[in-house]
């Protein structure tokens, strides 16, 4: 069966125009998933206490036949694979972060993945780069990407390309 997924990609540190495009060339070739849409790139301000450099941000769409936790687990390895070592802290600094967002009409939530992601709605730097490739997609128990958008102040998130 192949399942429409959505991935929320960002970084901070180096490259990160760079690294976004290589890490969705990655996932692109890896089996069982082929990449269908991508968003513009947006740089915008980080989240949490740690002074930190702007992101930039993406999303993309992609079809796959892996079950969520191993596309999961190919998202965390692609991290890895492109220097990202989570230790822990929260909204710090990141070469790239993989978020799988939502994962076809799918309502997972358990220890190891929540999906749709449960802060998805209040996140400009993630609806509005999901509205590029998804506008008219229905987020299982949150709503439309695009009616989610129009409900949230999306100044702080600035399109690039």
């Amino acid at each position: 069966m192949i399942v429409r997924a959505l991935i929320g990609l960002g970084g901070n540190l180096g490259e990160v125009r760079e690294r976004l495009d290589a890490a969705i060339a990655a996932l692109d070739v890896l089996p069982g998933v082929a990449v269908a849409a991508r968003s513009r790139f947006y740089r915008t301000a980080p989240w949490g206490p740690v002074a930190q450099p702007d992101f930039i941000n993406a999303a993309i769409a992609v079809e796959t036949s892996l079950p969520a936790l191993e596309l999961l687990d190919a998202l965390l390895a692609t991290e890895r694979a492109f220097g990202r070592i989570r230790d822990g802290e929260r909204w710090g600094p990141r070469t790239l972060d993989l978020d799988l967002l939502a994962y076809g009409d799918d309502v997972i939530d358990n220890e190891r993945l929540s999906v749709p992601h449960p802060r998805i709605a209040e996140r400009a730097f993630v609806l509005m780069p999901l509205a590029d490739i998804a506008a008219n997609a229905e987020l299982p128990g949150v709503g439309r990407v695009s009616d989610l958008l129009g409900k949230i102040d999306t100044q702080g998130c600035i399109p690039l390309s």
